[in-house]
């Protein structure tokens, strides 16, 4: 569940030489006090651990078992479906290929720069892919590639921060949180490549 057909997976499919017309960057809140909230639901890559805030906004979204840097549930934590019925029927239309824009209230946790990186990453259209060198110098750091690879594999928001969307300047599929075979498939769904 979830593998592409990396034999088909062309890297040059989505040339990083060509232009393409960046999205309107989401907007991101602080995170609201309170005890966090999650649920764990189930998709084409495997389980997703969605966490958000007290106020319902979208803090996390981990890829199931192996991804880096997944949140450990603390005794304060209430699991609870309610607040995620807008997310999941979003993913589900993202997963079926009908949804290419995510329209959640989102609040990852972070530094000013590590932010900043995110909300470049949203600008990245679907079924595009853009460099790290590329994503600091639309911030203004093009010498800042580096600290963008970090930040962008620090995102706590996958699939709706694209960072999947992220390639070596050579446009070698490199790192993912995830893991590089959901990196793939991301990509591979995204050029409309079936998710088996």
């Amino acid at each position: 569940m979830g593998a592409v057909d990396t034999e088909t997976l062309v890297q040059d499919a989505l040339p990083l030489d060509v232009e393409t017309p960046r999205t309107a960057a989401a907007e991101f809140a602080r995170p609201a006090a309170g005890a966090p909230r999650y649920t764990v639901v189930g998709s084409p890559v495997g389980e997703l651990l969605l966490t958000a805030d007290a106020e319902g906004a979208l803090t996390g979204l981990f890829m199931l078992p192996d991804a880096k840097y997944v949140p450990e549930i603390g005794a304060d934590w209430q699991r609870d479906a309610g607040p995620f019925g807008e997310v999941e029927r979003q993913l589900e239309g993202y997963f079926a290929g009908e949804l290419r824009e995510f329209a959640l209230p989102l609040a990852p946790r972070g530094t000013e720069f590590q932010r900043s990186v995110w909300r470049e990453l949203t600008r990245i259209p679907y079924g595009a892919t853009t460099s790290y060198g590329a994503v600091a110098a639309d911030l203004g750091s093009p010498t800042a590639s580096r600290a963008v690879g970090a930040a962008n594999g620090r995102n706590p928001i996958s699939i709706v921060v694209p960072c999947h969307r992220v390639v070596a300047g050579n446009g070698a599929l490199t790192g993912y949180a995830g893991g590089l075979g959901k990196k793939e498939t991301l990509l591979g769904l995204e050029r409309g490549i079936a998710v088996r």
